[in-house]
């Protein structure tokens, strides 16, 4: 039995000993999912920041929730929560290369018909809690329903399972009457996606790597979120470390590194530091590290509402984190209104990843033969790693879904193969009554391949979502979604397709009264 399923089991005890032992609400959520088009994949705006649930070009998906959530007013309280998916979805053609024949030969392969997206038992005492379990997470920086997604954790990927500490929420720190707050977390979890890589790699060149971990932290501070001005400043860090990489020349497997599982390697993913039994990690450092430093400025204002400006400065290593790395990362402003306008909330977004601390590689404690003087560290390569398959889950990017994922190289390689790129990003959302409201997002891309594999002629695409919801009042919590979006250009392919969903949303009381 897998360690995936020993936490699914646990979370499953721990949420039937919780409705068992004490009263609580239950809220619940059913719905029906279908999305039709032309073109390899879904549009862009369709299948991003949506858990990687949805991604072909055509899919009928049920899906059902339910969720507890703690309550921050108590000392001690309980969480739990459980999501599941399910359904048909049409099939892409992969390469796998056929050693016996030496061709590339089709590789049809299309999503589960079943699985869990979320399974999760929550604990809280004061203002620490601790969570088991798959559990979606939210970023820090960038919204949910506009923005083009986080650099570090977007939510665009499935989660992971595992154990993650932290602070409920913001807490205030001693002796700053509040005028300083602190937000932070540790986790470790397993990605379940061991069978999808295997499942999509080509078999024939670079390499595969399976069963390995993952670490994410963040940790932020920010001024009284009464004020009218909200300062709010801090860093995000993740890593995938352990596993087995499996080595490939013309379809042959010729090396096989299993990296360490042990206390220094969990330290290790935490502040970076040289070991491992891969080379690379000898010289460099263990594990595939990525982060940013993330900074916001917030200003509310009864009658304006609120508008917000944050950026994100991306970084994969040293010279990164050294900000070496120009104008790299995202730049954003954000506004809210206090009312149910035509026009409630827009968005505007540029994201850059084109400098990555140079594209020159050198450093000279490592090359002690050469007469080269000081040294050069660029080629950040970011969510990339000489020893992982990219900075993913199922395909699908665990950072922003702005860079074309893997799920995308229908070729067959596992990594990032257009992260020299720089675009533009656009969300409005507003009401054409109560009932009624409206999304539109567009966006502009245009990438140079990587700094390893550069594309000399650029390739771009262009991304748009109109999207429709209607809640009506004579049955409070169903909601009505309707979505046309499509891709233009040679980055993403030409992707043109719709969506419509009915969902219902409704609570419940178990337990002793």
């Amino acid at each position: 039995m897998t360690l995936l399923r020993y936490i699914h089991i646990a979370c499953m005890l721990t949420v039937a000993a919780f409705c068992a032992s004490a009263q609580c609400e239950v809220e619940y959520e059913g719905g029906i999912t279908a999305n039709f088009g032309k073109g390899e994949f879904a549009p862009y705006y369709i299948s991003a920041n949506r858990g990687g649930t949805l991604t072909q070009q055509y899919s009928g998906l049920l899906n059902a929730a339910a969720k507890h959530d703690l309550d921050t007013t108590k000392r001690v309280s309980y969480g739990f929560g459980a999501e599941l998916w399910g359904g048909l979805a049409s099939a892409t053609d992969y390469a796998r290369y056929d050693v016996a024949t030496r061709k590339f030969t089709p590789n049809s392969q299309r999503p589960a018909h079943a699985w869990v997206q979320q399974l999760y038992a929550d604990l809280k005492f004061r203002g620490l809690f601790a969570t088991l379990g798959a559990k979606a997470r939210h970023s820090e920086v960038a919204s949910a329903d506009l923005s083009s997604g986080d650099l570090i954790m977007s939510g665009n990927a499935r989660p992971g399972a595992g154990l993650t500490l932290g602070f409920v929420n913001y807490q205030n720190i001693p002796l700053t009457k509040g005028w300083v707050q602190i937000s932070g977390e540790l986790g470790y979890e397993r990605l379940s996606d061991g069978d999808w890589l295997k499942n999509h790699y080509n078999y024939y060149n670079n390499f595969l790597t399976t069963g390995y971990w993952y670490n994410y932290k963040q940790f932020h501070l920010r001024t009284r979120p009464d004020q009218p001005v909200v300062f709010t400043i801090g860093a995000q860090a993740a890593c995938q470390f352990g596993g087995t990489q499996e080595k490939y020349e013309k379809g042959v497997l010729t090396e096989t590194v299993k990296m360490p599982v042990n206390f220094k390697s969990f330290f290790r993913s935490i502040i970076a530091g040289k070991g491992g039994e891969n080379k690379g990690d000898q010289d460099y450092v263990e594990g595939n590290h990525v982060g940013s430093w993330d900074v916001m400025l917030e200003y509310k204002n009864a009658k304006f509402g609120k508008i917000r400006a944050y950026h994100q400065t991306i970084w994969e290593d040293g010279s990164g984190i050294g900000l070496q790395n120009g104008f790299d990362g995202l730049w954003g402003l954000e506004w809210r209104s206090n009312e149910k306008d035509i026009i409630s909330g827009a968005v505007i977004e540029y994201v850059d990843l084109s400098n990555q601390s140079g594209h020159i590689h050198f450093a000279a404690d490592l090359n002690t033969e050469s007469g080269i003087k000081g040294g050069a560290t660029g080629d950040d390569n970011y969510y990339n790693n000489y020893t992982y398959n990219g900075y993913q889950n199922h395909g699908m990017s665990i950072g922003s879904p702005f860079v074309k994922a893997p799920i995308y190289n229908t070729d067959g390689y596992l990594r990032y193969a257009d992260n020299l790129m720089r675009g533009v990003h656009i969300g409005v959302k507003g009401y054409f009554r109560s009932e009624i409201d409206y999304r539109i997002m567009f966006s502009y891309c245009r990438s140079w391949g990587t700094a390893e594999l550069i594309r000399f002629k650029g390739v771009s695409a262009a991304c748009l979502l109109l999207e429709a919801n209607a809640r009506p009042s004579w049955l409070k919590g169903l909601v009505l979604k309707a979505q046309f979006a499509f891709d233009r250009g040679d980055l993403l392919g030409n992707n043109t397709g719709g969506l419509v969903s009915i969902s219902y949303q409704g609570n419940v009381n178990f337990g002793k009264k």
